[in-house]
Order: C-alpha cells, then sequence, then structure tokens
C-alpha cells in the first residue's frame, strides 16, 4: 500500500510539471475553442478572410459564400456570407446585393469611391438594413453567421459588417398547452428567443425592464437572456442569477433544463427550486415581484427564480377572476395535494394496523373486497400505482388522439377487469383514482415530486403503520424548511412567518389589499399599490364640498 501510494503520489507530481493537472474548465474551454472557432482579428486582405472561413467551414454545404464587386469601384471586392434557410432571402436580394451591387450609384451621383472610403460609405449609405453592427474578430464573425446574420466583408478593411436579417421558419405564437386557462391571454412562448423577449416588452413597458444577454454551451453557443425590473428585483439575487450563468462550462445548451440542473440550490431534492412557464403573462407577474427570469434560446420555457413552494398551487388565472372564487379554488387544490401524498399511504396503514379508526359498516366492506384478493395489501397497491404510472406515460408519448384513447380505456377496462377477476379490491381501484385526479389538480413540476415520494410513504405505511406515515411526512417537511431557492427559504412567506405577505398564499386577498410586494423576493421598491383604491358604491362615498 505504501508503494502505491508513493506511485500516486509521483503520477500526480509529473502531471503538475507537464501540465496535465491544469484547471479542467480552462482545458475544457482550449479543446473546444480549438476546433470550433477562431479567436483572431480579421486581416485586411479579402481573399485570406474568405480562405480562413471556408476553412473553418469547411463540409458545411448550407454556408453560402457569395463574392461580388461594388457599383461605383469594380476594384473594391465584397463577400457576403450567410447560411442558406436561416436568413430572409428577399432582404438579402433587394437591400444588400441590389442596393451595392446596383442601386448604390444613384446616391452617389456617379461619383466613384475609393478603396479607403467603401466601409464608411456602405455603412452610412450603402445598406437599406435596421440592424447593422461591426466587428474585427473572426470569432464574431463565426457567431454571426451561425445566428443567422449575414457578414460582409470589404476588401482593404479589417472590419466586418453584420446584417440583422434573420429569417428563418419558426412556430407561430400560439395557445400553451401545459397551462391553459379558461380566462386570460392565449399567447405563449416559442423557440425565438427574441420574440420571447419581445412578448414580455409588451407586458411591461417600462425602460426599468433590462435584458441582458450571455452565450452558453462551448459547441451550441446558444443566446441566454437574463431578464428583471431593475427598481424592483432584489440587486444581490440579480448578482447571484449571473455568477452561476457564468460559471456553467458546457459543451451545449439545448433546453432550458440543462441550465436548471446547473444553477439550482439543492440538485438532489425532488422538489423544483427553479420554476418554468411557457406564459409570458405569468413571468411578467413575477418581473413584478421582483423575481428574475432567465430565457434560452431554443425553448419555450422560460425559467424564474426564486421559485417559492406556493407558486405550484397557484395559477396565471388566479389573478385574472374574483378573489372569493379563486381563495375556494385554492384551498381546493391545498386538498387535492394532500389526497395526492397520503391517501395511498393512509389507506395501507388502515387497512393493515389500525381498522378500528373504519366505521363497522365500512370496515366489513372493505373486509368483503378484500377476501379474494390473493396478495397483501402493499403489493396490491404497489402494483396499481405503476399500472397508474404507465397509463399516464404512455398518454403523454403517444400521440394525442391515440393518447387520449389509451389513457382512459386502459384505465377502464384493466381496472374493471381486475376487480372481477379478484385481482385488486374495488376501493383500492378507488384510492389510486382518487390520488391520479389529485396529482392532475397540480403543476405537473411539483407533481413529479409528489409522485415519487408517494412511493416512499406507502413503503412507511406497510412498514409502520400511522407511525411510518406520520414519520415520512415530518421528514419530507424538515427538508422543505430547509430548501432554499437563490437564498430564499422555500416555504416563505409561511416558515419564516412574515404576515404582510399571507394575503397570496392559500387565499387571495383582493387587489385592492395587496398594497406591498413579497419582502423577501423583492428589492427596494416594495409598495405596488397606492392604498384607498377599494371600491365603493356612490352613497358610501365621502361627500366632497365644493
Amino acid at each position: 500500500m505504501v508503494g502505491l501510494g508513493k506511485a500516486i503520489k509521483r503520477l500526480l507530481r509529473r502531471g503538475v510539471k507537464d501540465g496535465q493537472s491544469d484547471n479542467p474548465i480552462k482545458k475544457f474551454r482550449g479543446t473546444i475553442l480549438s476546433s470550433s472557432s477562431v479567436d483572431v482579428p480579421l486581416s485586411s486582405d479579402l481573399e485570406t478572410n474568405l480562405q480562413r472561413l471556408k476553412s473553418i467551414f469547411d463540409k458545411c454545404s448550407d454556408v453560402v459564400f457569395r463574392e461580388f464587386v461594388f457599383a461605383q469601384n469594380e476594384q473594391v471586392k465584397l463577400a457576403l456570407i450567410y447560411i442558406d434557410g436561416m436568413v430572409d432571402k428577399v432582404q438579402v436580394s433587394d437591400q444588400i446585393m441590389r442596393a451595392l451591387a446596383l442601386e448604390v450609384a444613384m446616391a452617389t451621383g456617379g461619383q466613384k469611391i475609393t478603396k479607403a472610403h467603401a466601409l464608411e460609405f456602405i455603412r452610412e449609405r450603402g445598406l437599406c438594413i435596421n440592424q447593422i453592427s461591426e466587428t474585427g474578430k473572426t470569432q464574431d464573425v463565426i457567431h454571426a453567421i451561425l445566428s443567422g446574420d449575414t457578414v460582409l466583408l470589404v476588401d482593404g478593411h479589417t472590419t466586418a459588417i453584420i446584417n440583422g436579417v434573420r429569417g428563418w421558419e419558426a412556430r407561430a405564437i400560439t395557445e400553451s398547452q401545459a397551462e391553459s386557462t379558461v380566462r386570460g391571454p392565449r399567447e405563449s412562448f416559442v423557440e425565438t428567443l427574441r420574440v420571447n423577449t419581445s412578448l414580455i416588452r409588451r407586458k411591461i413597458k417600462s425602460p426599468a425592464l433590462k435584458i441582458e444577454t450571455l452565450r452558453l454551451g462551448e459547441v451550441t453557443d446558444t443566446d441566454v437572456a437574463i431578464a428583471y425590473v431593475e427598481s424592483i428585483a432584489n440587486e444581490k439575487v440579480v448578482a447571484e442569477v449571473k455568477t452561476r450563468l457564468k460559471k456553467i462550462r458546457v459543451d451545449g445548451i439545448l433546453e432550458s433544463g440543462y441550465i436548471e440542473e446547473l444553477i439550482e440550490d439543492n440538485p438532489w431534492s425532488f422538489f423544483p427550486t427553479v420554476n418554468a412557464t411557457e406564459r409570458p403573462d405569468r413571468v411578467a407577474g413575477m418581473l413584478l415581484e421582483g423575481r428574475v427570469a432567465i430565457l434560452v434560446d431554443g425553448t419555450p420555457f422560460v425559467m424564474t427564480v426564486p421559485s417559492l413552494f406556493v407558486e405550484y398551487l397557484q395559477s396565471p388565472e388566479d389573478y385574472y377572476e374574483r378573489f372569493l372564487f379563486v381563495s375556494a379554488v385554492r384551498l381546493i387544490r391545498l386538498l387535492s395535494l394532500v389526497l395526492s401524498l397520503v391517501l395511498p399511504g393512509l389507506y395501507i396503514a388502515i387497512v393493515s394496523f389500525h381498522h378500528e379508526l373504519l366505521p363497522t359498516a365500512l370496515l366489513l366492506s372493505v373486509a368483503a373486497q378484500r377476501e379474494g384478493v390473493p396478495y397483501p395489501v402493499l403489493v396490491e397497491m404497489l402494483v396499481m400505482e405503476v399500472l397508474f404510472e404507465v397509463l399516464r406515460e404512455a398518454g403523454l408519448r403517444l400521440p394525442r388522439p391515440l393518447g387520449q384513447a389509451i389513457s382512459i380505456v386502459g384505465a377502464l377496462v384493466i381496472g374493471e377487469a381486475a376487480v372481477r377477476a379478484g385481482l385488486v379490491a374495488a376501493a383500492t381501484v378507488i384510492v389510486v383514482a382518487l390520488t391520479g385526479i389529485g396529482s392532475f389538480v397540480l403543476s405537473y413540476r411539483v407533481s413529479i415530486a409528489f409522485r415519487l415520494l408517494r412511493f416512499v410513504l406507502i413503503l412507511l405505511s406497510a412498514a409502520l403503520g400511522l407511525m411510518g406515515l406520520t414519520s415520512g411526512m415530518a421528514v419530507i417537511m424538515i427538508h422543505l424548511c430547509t430548501l432554499r431557492s437563490f437564498g430564499i427559504p422555500y416555504l416563505s412567506p409561511m416558515i419564516p412567518l412574515t404576515t404582510t405577505d399571507l394575503k397570496d398564499v392559500v387565499v387571495r386577498a383582493p387587489w385592492w389589499a395587496m398594497f406591498t410586494r413579497p419582502r423577501l423576493i423583492a428589492g427596494r421598491r416594495q409598495t405596488r399599490l397606492e392604498p384607498g383604491l377599494k371600491p365603493a358604491s356612490p352613497e358610501a362615498r365621502p361627500k366632497v364640498e365644493g
């Protein structure tokens, strides 16, 4: 063992000497960047730049290199580079190619533009594009081309002009499929980042709404935007979000779920500490409470932080209906949460250990149903729960018409056949059905956690009865009390108790009574509503003299 230890130390020392034990992040970035981009400045020679770019985009048949000459001086050579299918070809043809190759003569009155002044003239008078920028780095040129912009190179200049003419096929803005409501906006986010930011801008028309963009993924180079309201969001939370995002070193970001697992506070928890939604109105509402939104190009789901447990008991529609109805619905959701988590374990504990808790007539009915069942109630419940999860997944993954038919018909046919064959008791089928229906009322993200914890409580209840069930619930509650989301307690404002924020937890206060934002989330600007807005009839209003 001593010899083995000495051998390991020698290998480590040799690795440090050879540079093999350098920072793994730097080593990772070096290997990726060396094969995907060239961080060198552009050359003043057009042919040199074209050769370099063609070698980088070797075997990329969709990359177009279009070389032509300037209309006012045939000695000035130009090159336009873009990816076929990612640009608006009408703009490329009419506003760039036609303008520079034919129509620019009308703007100069026949005056010949020298090679030294060609770039300045093209930038100021030659292009009919509403969005252009300049760069002198090859790496920025590569990113612009791969992002769907066109790059114009001018012979004799070390600066490239980037034209914003993106125009790929994209999904139209439609109604949300995952978060449907009866009343409220019908639009949802799409897979294009700038469309999503514009949807938020339409909701919050204020210069205080800041949207900062960075790129993540050494290979995918995905655009990620951070949105927050500067005068409302907590500056420490905004800084923490930026810090966690900038630490990410990964080869690709294809969906917001990639980032979620890299920035959450407790990755081993069943409960999500980063919320995700595809509704712009919900994101706007959270931004106005002081949260920070993270948008990822290529996905319609936008993450918001900090995330609290009470968010998963709420719906965007809660703020569009009257508060009395909403409060009653939230109580129903809370009851559904308890049923989906506790009911199977409670059923097993009572049937196996605590028969005295049931009325005599109900006890005799349950005993008669279970008389012909050949195995214990634990096995019976586990089989039915697993079968229900299989039907649920089948309904989600199959095409929608087939999925609905299989989930509904499968549950009815299999449940009825199992009861008639004496494989399960009818009461067990009822308990499983109520549990499944209760989980559908909750948000899909938090229902996943309860579906997993339900099996844990079933096993504890089968082993220890009500003691096991209550012990499991206590452990879950302790775990929830220890969770944080970007430093904010997960169960706030209930734990720790913040009485001023209880107006929007289990019940919702009327809008005229919600004067302040959540105290632990919002930054400096806590007040959101002017006092004295409670409506009253004309007879009840105080009379103003004069």
